[in-house]
């Protein structure tokens, strides 16, 4: 199981959460997922060999938000 925390521009509302952690959630693999509107951050704990941090990424892009 592995944790990490994205840098995440342009989340602002709680829509933008549900969409986040709804779309990531959905991921095979992924366990948990947070987002921190304040700090524009997205902690995300998955087990790697089931998905991607570069999937997570370009879920979390597909949503229409820039991962750093």
């Amino acid at each position: 199981m592995q944790n990490v925390t994205l840098n995440v521009q342009g989340m602002s509302c709680g829509h933008c959460v549900k969409a986040i952690e709804g779309s990531v959630g959905k991921l095979d693999g992924v366990s948990e997922v947070k987002v921190n509107l304040e700090a524009a951050q997205v902690e995300v704990a998955f087990n790697e060999s089931q998905v991607s941090l570069d999937n997570i990424k370009e879920t979390i892009e597909e949503q229409g938000y820039d991962v750093e």
